[in-house]
């Protein structure tokens, strides 16, 4: 079976991870970088014995040996770079969040689906063990009903106004950053919500550096999401249900998961990481691309599209503006 040849498009933190999750995909090979900076590329390539090294991201797209491109920049720069990939007849895999705004990712998506290229967002935690069981548990009724989501991640880093985390021209921000994981989580349980409400406090650099979210369904569900880069957090997932609950620690890479009944013994369900948890997403990108799909059921393109209409209208009460809009 010939390998699925990925090419990394930046060289920076990210990349790093998702190269060394490949490592755990036998169907997988990287055969090419790009960077903006030859040296860069070099040393990169070098490390991770990738043959083809690229000095722009333009030479990266155009490389004939490469089957799909993941999209490794900062938040504003997606989709450009995205939509160069697309453009040189590309599958993607992008990271989150996906775009900036909702209208760069319907470009995107519509560009996509008419050239007929696939294309998915990089949620990778959507396709760990955990989360794969969850799923399945939750389909099958094992809580009842749900009607409650409580989702946090959030960290303290420290205080760089010119960091991707804190830098409004990199997209930064809690929200953009870390805030999307909550909100996607509460999306694959509930759906995309029909009431938002939140409070934010914007730091120094005119980035949100802690956020309060709260979604509203029908029927009376709910979600409350938090998300910082400034506050330490548990980083729980709960799942409350009419028939008990769910609860997930350290949600983001899990290992195990805890189904609380009333009357009934704690059940632990025990599902450990291979790697470091990037190998399966890049292992439904191989088997999605095998397939012919033009997509992921299990991060559909019309979703990334709601996520990015939902974050747009989290943010629009607090003013906040990245400075390509």
């Amino acid at each position: 079976m010939n390998k699925i040849r990925w090419g990394i498009l930046s060289t920076g933190s990210i990349a790093r991870t998702f190269v060394e999750g490949l490592r755990f995909v036998e169907d997988a090979e990287v055969v090419a970088v790009g960077s903006r900076n030859r040296e860069q590329a070099e040393q990169f390539g070098e490390k991770y014995g990738i043959p083809h090294r690229h000095s722009s991201y333009e030479a990266l797209a155009a490389d004939p040996d490469v089957d799909v491109i993941y999209v490794a920049t900062p938040h504003i720069f997606h989709h450009e770079n995205t939509m160069l990939c697309l453009r040189a007849g590309k599958a993607v895999l992008c990271e989150k969040a996906f775009t900036i705004n909702a209208a760069e990712a319907a470009e995107m998506i519509d560009y996509a689906h008419q050239h007929k290229l696939f294309l998915m967002e990089a949620m990778w935690v959507r396709y760990l063990p955990v989360h794969v069981k969850l799923r399945e548990l939750l389909k099958e009724g094992i809580i009842g009903d749900v009607k409650i989501v409580h989702a946090d991640f959030s960290f303290s880093a420290p205080y760089n106004p010119q960091s991707r985390l804190f830098n409004l021209e990199l997209g930064g921000g809690a929200l953009l950053d870390a805030g999307i994981y909550p909100v996607s989580m509460a999306s694959m349980i509930l759906g995309t919500p029909s009431k938002i409400t939140s409070l934010t406090h914007l730091g120094e650099s005119g980035s949100d550096e802690q956020t309060v979210i709260q979604f509203g369904y029908p029927e009376g569900k709910l979600s409350t999401l938090v998300t910082s880069t400034r506050v330490a957090g548990p980083q729980d997932l709960l799942i409350r249900g009419t028939k008990g609950y769910i609860k997930i620690s350290q949600w983001l890479r899990p290992s195990r998961l805890t189904i609380v009944r009333p009357q009934q013994e704690d059940e632990v369900i025990e599902l450990p990481v291979e790697g470091n948890g990037y190998n399966y997403e890049a292992a439904e990108v191989g088997r999605c691309l095998r397939e012919g799909l033009l997509e992921s059921p299990v991060m559909p393109l019309d979703e990334s599209l709601a996520l990015m209409q939902t974050m747009d209208a989290i943010r629009a009460p607090w003013g906040l503006k990245y400075p390509t809009e």
